[in-house]
């Protein structure tokens, strides 16, 4: 599997980022190490996750993602073998939230029991804080990275306007610096990343990991009316899609999916490569929907489908 470098940083990752939010979620543990097995197998490496996985679920804490993460990284210890990225900033319980030097170092030991290891590869900050000055937060995660904690850091949902000051602040006072960003972006959601954001990301030459890249499963093509959503974990995600839009998004992809002898959701994924992220997130409960998620990184998309794609989804 061919690898790309994260950023300006060492980590080197695969073109798909194994999404662990589902992890003691909609996917338990047993499935989540056979998902995590089949993922490492096929090459490879990069899983994503945060502190907070799933605390939005009725009688979750936070923590249920990494904690089975770690498990799993136990029992087969192939640690060396993947990089693992997490976030912190998102509330875990009252006063516990944010990026403040106090906040994240204590995160940090957290998550690290969590994940049972030494060192996060890519450590994110899960949104931005105003209240704590930029030079705390990269300070903060300065200390990490010389006790060999953390090996590189990472922004996720910021703004272009944070993230530019972030990264001069690194630059000026030789902090460390955001290697990449994690956007919401994908065919459906493409507002809050192209332009400004996107171009921030090129000049300064961050790594881009997506989320949402196949937005809640619409982009598979397995929802199409309001009767598909039924007993759906996402249907309150995905009901909003189901528009004109929608639809044209959707023919587009059955279209060059139909060409390409290949999966919408296989062809939503290499049109976020197209476009320069450079690992999409995406999650799987099963094996047969990660073996479908691992064709997309055999898959090129011509100038022709990129383009057909964006303009059924411009707008």
């Amino acid at each position: 599997m061919i690898t790309r470098r994260l950023g300006r940083s060492s980590l080197m990752v695969g073109p798909l980022a194994l999404g662990g939010n589902v992890f003691g979620w909609t996917a338990d543990e047993a499935t989540s190490f056979k998902v995590l097995d089949a993922f490492v197998a096929s090459g490879l490496n990069l899983i994503d996750t945060a502190d907070a996985y799933s605390r939005w679920i009725p009688g979750h804490q936070g923590g249920e993602s990494e904690t089975i993460l770690g498990k799993w990284l136990k029992s087969r210890g192939n640690r060396a073998r993947v990089v693992i990225a997490t976030k912190v900033g998102v509330e875990m319980g009252p006063g516990e939230q944010g990026l403040s030097r106090a906040y994240i170092l204590r995160a940090a030991d957290r998550s690290l029991q969590r994940l049972q290891t030494d060192y996060i590869d890519l450590y994110q900050s899960h949104r931005d804080d105003p209240h704590t000055p930029i030079e705390e937060t990269l300070a903060a995660y300065g200390e990490l990275i010389r006790q060999g904690k953390v090996r590189a850091i990472g922004a996720s949902n910021f703004t272009a306007e944070r993230l530019g000051a972030a990264l001069k602040a690194s630059a000026s006072q030789g902090l460390p610096r955001y290697e990449s960003l994690q956007p919401w972006y994908n065919l459906y959601d493409r507002a809050v990343f192209e332009g400004e954001l996107a171009e921030l990301c090129r000049r300064e030459q961050l790594g881009v990991l997506s989320y949402f890249s196949l937005a809640s499963g619409f982009l598979t093509g397995k929802y199409r009316s309001e009767a598909d959503l039924a007993n759906r974990a996402r249907a309150y995600r995905v009901k909003e899609m189901l528009n004109e839009r929608g639809a044209r998004i959707l023919r587009a992809l059955d279209t060059v999916a139909s060409e390409l002898r290949a999966t919408p959701a296989q062809v939503s994924l290499a049109w976020l490569t197209a476009r320069g992220v450079t690992a999409p997130i995406a999650s799987a409960t099963s094996l047969e929907q990660l073996q479908e998620l691992i064709g997309a990184t055999r898959l090129e998309l011509g100038a022709d489908a990129v383009a057909a794609l964006d303009r059924a989804s411009a707008g």
